[in-house]
Formats: structure tokens, sequence, C-alpha cells
């Protein structure tokens, strides 16, 4: 990471800014001792649909939910939610 002056930065923010774009990070000294770094945006979250539809062409993927039952997020009934679960079976 490559420091710089503040007073340098004020100057050359322009040019500083381009180069942070390309992925160059920057620290900013004021005295000698660090205040900021100047380092690219984080890309927003979310969900990626294009990554979405190339997986999905590149694995011969049609569709993967087609139907949602209308009961789909109704409680549990309660013997369902007591009933201890079986035991695990370890691979032996």
């Amino acid at each position: 990471m490559t420091t710089i002056p503040i007073r340098d930065a004020k100057n050359r923010l322009t040019e500083l800014a381009r180069r942070v774009e390309d992925g160059e990070r920057f620290t900013v000294t004021r005295n000698g001792k660090p205040v900021m770094e100047l380092v690219p945006a984080k890309k927003q979250g979310g969900i990626d649909w294009e990554g979405l539809d190339a997986y999905k062409r590149e694995n011969g993927i049609t569709d993967i939910v087609t139907y949602v039952a209308a009961d789909f997020d109704d409680p549990l009934p309660e013997d369902f939610l007591i009933t201890p679960l079986p035991p695990l079976v370890s691979d032996r």
C-alpha cells in the first residue's frame, strides 16, 4: 500500500480516485502518521441474478423451484416438535 501525505492527497484527489478504481490502495498520512486509507468501495451485496442464470445454463438446470406449498410457513404440529430425533448412526 502506497503512503501519501494528506496535502498531496488533497491536491491529487481525482488522480488518486482513478487509481483506487483500478484497485490500488493508499494510506494517507498527517505528520507522518496514518489517518485514513483510500481503498476501492465494496461491491454491494445481494443476489447475483446474472450469475445464477449463467450457472443454470452451464449445468443444464431449467428450473430450481417451481412450486411452494401454501402451508410452507405454517407452524409445525406440536407432536412433531416434542418427538425426539432417532440416534445418529456413525459410519464405521
